[in-house]
């Protein structure tokens, strides 16, 4: 019996995690209405094990949420760590955004439950590891002379969010995936034509992901 409640808390994680990942595909391929017995049948889970776990549809998208911000988080403190320089760790970062189609689910999201995750206290504290590592990453890639001089924080943070419509016979993850490699292109040191208007500062970034009073 001493093995049973880590067992069991084991097993209820890992449940968690698999009503997780299949709501956030599932909310991307059918939209935040689908049917959360069809959740729990894409997560291999009876839907009593959903529902003792997110008593509502708000408690499920939270969670999604929650999830995906921490994602980045450990996504850009990985890419810092693991690769050579600034713009590769920049580039595998946007990749990775693109990968998890982070512009179309924040753009299903209800707008109320983004301000909701924005304002708690333990979660701010992640967003600002993101924000910081995106403002890090900017400026060294920029001194290092591989990121063109015109673009500012705020134009990567639109790339980590970029929301890509694909036709019906198109994948649309392909799609966001070729898109992400035109703009990088662009992002490049060295780009022939000039952005329009000034580019972007630090307290760009930080007005963008602020929370409305």
């Amino acid at each position: 019996m001493a093995g049973t409640t880590p067992r069991l808390r084991a097993d209820a994680r890992r449940n968690r995690d698999l009503i997780v990942t299949a709501a956030q595909r599932l909310f991307l391929e059918q939209g935040i209405d689908v049917p959360l017995d069809e959740v729990a049948r894409r997560a291999g889970v009876g839907i009593g094990t959903l529902y003792r776990r997110f008593p509502d549809r708000d408690a499920l998208l939270r969670a999604v949420a929650e999830d995906t911000l921490r994602r980045l988080a450990d996504l850009v403190e990985t890419a810092r760590r693991e690769e050579p320089d600034a713009w590769h760790a920049l580039c595998r970062f946007l990749r990775s955004c693109a990968e998890l189609r982070l512009g179309e689910l924040a753009a299903r999201l209800d707008p109320r439950l983004q301000r909701e995750m924005r304002t708690g206290q333990d979660l701010d504290e992640i967003r600002q590891r993101v924000i910081a590592a995106v403002l890090e990453l900017t400026a060294r890639a920029q001194a290092d002379g591989t990121l063109r001089a015109d673009a500012g924080p705020l134009d990567i943070a639109m790339v980590m969010t970029l929301h890509v419509y694909a036709p019906a016979n198109v994948s649309g993850d392909q799609a966001v995936r070729r898109m992400v490699e035109i703009m990088l292109d662009g992002l490049r040191a060295g780009g022939g034509t000039a952005l329009p208007g000034a580019p972007s500062t630090d307290a760009d970034l930080r007005r963008y992901t602020a929370v409305e009073p």
